[in-house]
């Protein structure tokens, strides 16, 4: 079993930055893939980033080059760097852990708010 806690949301004005953290119970850099996505009210929950275990990322097109995946070894953290954001950013962030043999575990998301 993986747990998965997320930190750094809150509210920002357009054009702000945020650090969003995923910590978790197991050594990330075993498990297989981590993404991050966000749900927005009414709507469904969407893909924004992933990392492979090898460290191989991949973005969505509404969050290339604004937002950026990485992960810190030393701290056993996933994060989610945001610039530029815009009201359409707001939404409920969650991070995923999905490995072959664990299985897929999702944090509890927490609340990133882009108004003025």
């Amino acid at each position: 079993q993986v747990q998965l806690v997320e930190s750094g949301g809150g509210l920002v004005q357009p054009g702000g930055s945020l650090r969003l953290s995923c910590a978790a119970s197991k050594n990330i850099f075993s498990i297989n893939a981590m993404g991050w996505y966000r749900q927005a009210p009414g709507k469904e929950r969407e893909l924004l980033a992933i990392i492979s275990r090898s460290g191989t990322t991949n973005y969505v097109d509404s969050v290339k080059g604004r937002f950026t995946i990485s992960r810190d070894k030393a701290k056993n953290m996933m994060y989610l760097q945001m610039n530029s954001l815009k009201p359409e950013d707001t939404a409920v962030y969650y991070c995923k852990a999905n490995d072959y043999a664990l299985g897929v575990y999702w944090g509890q998301g927490t609340q990133v708010t882009v108004s003025s």
